[in-house]
């Protein structure tokens, strides 16, 4: 997780095979999956965002070296450390006193 804008730019043109200015999202997770770092181009020039949860670790899609796609949900999900995968709805109070 040391690359900054410039080297995550870098793999998502040479791995993923994408143009990194297009304005997609791309998300990378360190090894010990507790951070991550999402790469955006504004249409002005290129954002790099970190998290580092405090507890737990960052639920990861399976890859097979391809890139995958997931929902403004999932990602909200998975920012949130949730696991986007099947996430689990609170129980929601059946009296309001």
């Amino acid at each position: 997780m040391r690359r900054g804008f410039n080297g995550l730019a870098l793999q998502v043109q040479e791995v993923l095979k994408r143009n990194p200015h297009a304005g997609d999202l791309f998300a990378f997770r360190g090894k010990r999956g507790d951070l991550i770092k999402i790469l955006w181009h504004d249409g002005q020039g290129l954002c790099v965002f970190a998290k580092r949860l405090e507890r737990g670790k960052f639920i990861w899609p399976l890859t097979k070296g391809d890139a995958v796609a997931i929902t403004p949900a999932q990602m909200g999900y998975l920012l949130e450390g949730i696991d986007w995968r099947n996430p689990q709805r609170t129980d929601r109070p059946q009296l309001a006193g």
